[in-house]
């Protein structure tokens, strides 16, 4: 899809959809957060859509970029939003509703980073100076969306999954899923050194994609 791009052409039209891909998956969970009781996010600052609220040095930029340059594409994250979960009105369920809201918000995004795309293919040829850079951002936003919302729902704590999982799951099972947790991120890194990561969500990052540009007129 993106293979005929030079680096700085895929880094041109990664950043914008990157950014806005990690920093309102963090925005979102503050803001459900916030509704639900907890205004720890808000109280910080930490529900604005500014970037620099949120930037993680590593996570946000120079993860990003050495993936771009090394493989071809982009993945990174943001500052997590803080969340005190004792302020939330019914934890546990609340729990479940505030870690869905940032897969939930990269869904949306994909879709509207979908009509983008749509409405670039519609504009004149000769402005296929401003069309043909926000085609490939688009389906750049739907890409990085998707990954990031089915990365995020794997039932392995820390992820967004593992904390909807811990909050369902019946107590000895969300007690004893819980206590991955520390260990959580080596296991997702195994997986994703192994290539097992890419097998266990890429049929289902097709699938997402493949929907979104049939809704959005792509195909």
């Amino acid at each position: 899809m993106f293979s005929h791009l030079s680096t700085l052409q895929l880094l041109a039209i990664a950043i914008v959809p990157t950014l806005f891909a990690i920093v309102l998956h963090e925005v979102a969970h503050g803001w459900i957060a916030y509704r639900l009781g907890d205004k720890t996010a808000y109280m910080m600052g930490r529900l604005t859509l500014n970037p620099l609220k949120h930037i993680d040095p590593i996570g946000t930029i120079i993860v990003p970029a050495v993936l771009i340059f090394t493989v071809g594409f982009a993945f990174g994250w943001a500052k997590p939003v803080p969340i005190d979960w004792r302020n939330l009105r019914r934890p546990k369920r609340d729990m479940a509703l505030v870690a869905v809201a940032g897969p939930g918000a990269n869904l949306i995004m994909a879709f509207i980073w979908g009509l983008i795309a749509k409405i670039a293919t519609l504009m004149p040829a000769d402005l296929s100076f401003v069309s043909e850079p926000l085609f490939y951002s688009g389906l750049f936003g739907i890409l990085i969306n998707t990954v990031l919302m089915i990365f995020n729902l794997l039932p392995i704590p820390p992820t967004d999954g593992g904390r909807i999982a811990t909050s369902l799951l019946p107590p000895p099972m969300s007690i004893a899923l819980s206590k991955v947790e520390p260990y959580g991120m080596f296991i997702i890194l195994g997986l994703l050194i192994t290539g097992i990561l890419w097998q266990i969500i890429g049929p289902a990052v097709d699938a997402v994609t493949f929907v979104i540009q049939i809704l959005t007129g792509l195909r």
